[in-house]
């Protein structure tokens, strides 16, 4: 049978720092991902006791390899789990395993693996910019709603109707915006997670913009800004409205907002070349909604990270989560989505779903 011949994978075409010593503790395997995250060079560390290769101290700086014994102490012990440990004072991250000739029996080699910690600090740095801005987001809004409800109570018979009726509208607008500040953390939880729930139906695209235009031009923007452009007999398109609900609402708010002149939406057939890095072009037939504006659009330097978390133009303001979620809602459908600068000097936003019934229905 076909497959992989895991036998011809070297210890250099590991992604990870790969340290192995012999019964003896002497080094015998000292992978380029161990050079590069240590500094050091094989064959500076071949045949050396591996504590000195691999001077590891602990967080309070005690030396680790007298520390853990992998040669003696416990017979039962099969290693260490992965901890941040100090090598030449740079945080690395080390797992240790100890392979015995026996249940119980002497340590015959042991197999040290090494990872940078950049990847995870990276998480974390993104974990905790997502709390604060969850927190200072949260925080406006909440801070209205327990003042007006606290006014109201402690002073009701002081105020008349219309007073009242203000406080209450405001209360009201202030508890939905903390209501979709939640609603846009559960998606990204998903999104990451690569949980998001798709419910398609039957949908219509032309019909869902102009529900979302003449929204808009209800809550009072002009409806000279619009122009809706529909080319083409409509393709058999599948989807989750209330999701791609979201991706028009996001789309369009942004346009409005900080754009200028005409809004033009554009909803017509397309096919698409899907190039992704890791995995093999794919091309995508179905229904293209463009939108575009007028104003001074995004900087070219900038368009790589609109898609990213918490990213703000400018002039925005807001938790900087929507176009992320955006992006994962368009993914989740099998779709791509894409910005560039529109033909008027604004910024072009541009996303294609794949046509056809889904497998569920086939």
């Amino acid at each position: 049978m076909g497959g992989v011949n895991w036998a011809a994978v070297e210890p250099d075409d590991l992604p990870d720092g790969l340290v192995v010593a012999d019964g003896q503790g002497r080094v015998v395997v000292f992978n380029r991902a161990a050079e590069r995250i240590t500094g050091r060079s094989a064959h500076r560390a071949i045949g050396v006791p591996l504590e000195r290769a691999l001077p590891l101290e602990d967080l309070d700086g005690r030396r680790w390899w007298p520390l853990t014994d992998p040669y003696g102490g416990l017979a039962v012990r099969t290693g260490q789990p992965e901890r941040n440990l100090l090598l030449d004072g740079r945080e690395v991250l080390v797992c240790a395993r100890y392979v015995r000739e026996r249940a119980a029996g002497p340590v015959r080699q042991v197999v040290v693996t090494l990872r940078g910690t950049e990847a995870r600090r990276r998480t974390e740095r993104s974990h905790a910019e997502l709390i604060a801005t969850v927190a200072h987001e949260l925080r406006s809004p909440l801070t209205s709603v327990k003042g007006f409800t606290a006014t109201l109570l402690a002073k009701w018979e002081r105020f008349n109707d219309g007073q009242k009726r203000v406080m209450l509208e405001t209360v009201d607008a202030d508890a939905d915006r903390v209501v979709r500040l939640i609603a846009e953390l559960l998606d990204i939880s998903r999104i990451d997670a690569g949980r998001l729930e798709i419910r398609k139906q039957r949908i219509d695209l032309a019909a869902a913009v102009r529900r979302h235009v003449a929204g808009k031009v209800a809550a009072g923007t002009p409806a000279e800004r619009f122009d809706i452009r529909v080319a083409g007999p409509p393709a058999e398109q599948w989807g989750d409205p209330d999701k791609l609900d979201q991706v028009l609402a996001n789309l369009l708010e942004n346009a409005v907002r900080h754009g200028e002149g005409t809004v033009t939406i554009e909803v017509g057939p397309a096919e698409e070349l899907v190039e992704q890095a890791g995995t093999p072009p794919r091309r995508i037939e179905g229904t293209a909604v463009t939108v575009s504006d007028q104003g001074a659009g995004i900087p070219e330097e900038a368009m790589p990270r609109v898609f990213t978390r918490f990213w703000r133009g400018s002039r925005r303001g807001g938790t900087g989560l929507g176009l992320y979620i955006v992006k994962g809602i368009v993914e989740a459908h099998g779709g791509v989505i894409r910005i560039s600068r529109a033909d008027g000097g604004g910024a072009r936003f541009r996303f294609v779903l794949p046509a056809g019934v889904p497998d569920f229905m086939l």
